[in-house]
């Protein structure tokens, strides 16, 4: 039985590194930004059904069901804590490009990714902050703690808001320019912040090797939840399949990196909280793949929302 070391320990990341991946974080969502422009908010006008299920899915149900996850598996509370805060956090910033290989809507999984992005300024700390003060276990660890959800806004603002408006200015002054530099800077970025992912992992290898498998089999099941949660409630909704798919994928693939950061400002790189959030950052690129490659081979009836 798993003690509760991962309730005491802090993983080791000094304040370089963390500025370091600070950067990145934003460098990766002004590559994301570079990408996007005011036409991609036109369906929320236009058609605005698919983009409220899949803003629901990630921001409302998401989280919900998330706690009564925890609240079934009972896990560690600074385990709980990261699954409350990966299940807080917008979509990744893979997203985009598994809803490419999956043959979905990708206006609409772009539209998604930016408007979470910006919701997430003000749903990222709310949420985690709600679920977390909710969950007794959890709630009893973080008023050890004391974060304020203010300074939270602030730094996701810095971190997402901040960069996505002056991606999509650079893209309105500039867009073709936008488009070259974006296609560089999205691999370049997102290569570097895995690297120090797997950095902090390594620095702490005693820690991942004897909680490897305690922490993989939460965030398989809290990874399998996400993809079931976009996938049903696009079903209830009977959206088109090329729809469903891409709110799917927002949902089941989350910004785990922006988690990340918010773990180790504002929590001291917690143990179970920064394993949970690593193990998903790692774990969701490749069952996003995966479902990639499934839905691939299948062929879909495409309806846009623009």
């Amino acid at each position: 039985m798993t003690d509760n070391i991962l309730d005491n320990i802090h993983i080791n990341f000094d304040s370089g590194s963390l500025w370091i991946m600070n950067l990145v974080l934003s460098l990766v969502m002004f590559g994301v930004a570079l990408e996007i422009s005011i036409s991609d908010f036109k369906p929320l006008w236009s058609k605005p059904k698919a983009l409220l299920v899949g803003l629901c899915s990630q921001f409302i149900l998401l989280p919900a069901l998330t706690f009564l996850l925890v609240f079934v598996i009972e896990p560690l509370p600074s385990i709980a804590l990261g699954m409350f805060m990966v299940a807080a956090c917008p979509g990744g910033n893979i997203s985009n490009f598994i809803s490419y290989l999956s043959k979905a809507n990708t206006a609409l999984s772009v539209s998604l990714t930016a408007i979470a992005t910006m919701l997430a300024v003000i749903m990222t700390p709310l949420n985690f902050h709600f679920y977390a003060m909710l969950y007794e276990p959890s709630s009893n660890l973080i008023q050890d703690i004391s974060i304020s959800p203010i300074e939270m806004i602030k730094l996701v603002f810095l971190l997402l808001g901040l960069p996505l408006m002056l991606g999509m200015y650079v893209n309105y002054r500039k867009p073709k320019i936008a488009l070259k530099i974006a296609k560089k800077l999205k691999v370049i970025s997102l290569v570097f912040f895995i690297c120090l992912v797997f950095i902090a992992l390594y620095n702490n290898h005693v820690i991942f090797m004897d909680y490897v498998f305690y922490v993989f089999w939460i965030v398989l099941i809290h990874n399998l939840v996400a993809f079931s949660t976009g996938y049903s409630l696009g079903r209830v909704f009977k959206l088109p399949e090329d729809n469903l798919r891409s709110i799917t994928i927002e949902t089941g693939i989350q910004n785990s990196g922006l988690g990340l950061l918010l773990i180790f400002t504002f929590f001291d790189g917690l143990g179970g909280m920064a394993l949970l959030a690593a193990f998903w950052g790692i774990w969701h690129i490749v069952s996003g793949l995966i479902l990639a490659a499934f839905w691939n081979r299948k062929s879909v009836a495409k309806e846009t929302i623009a």
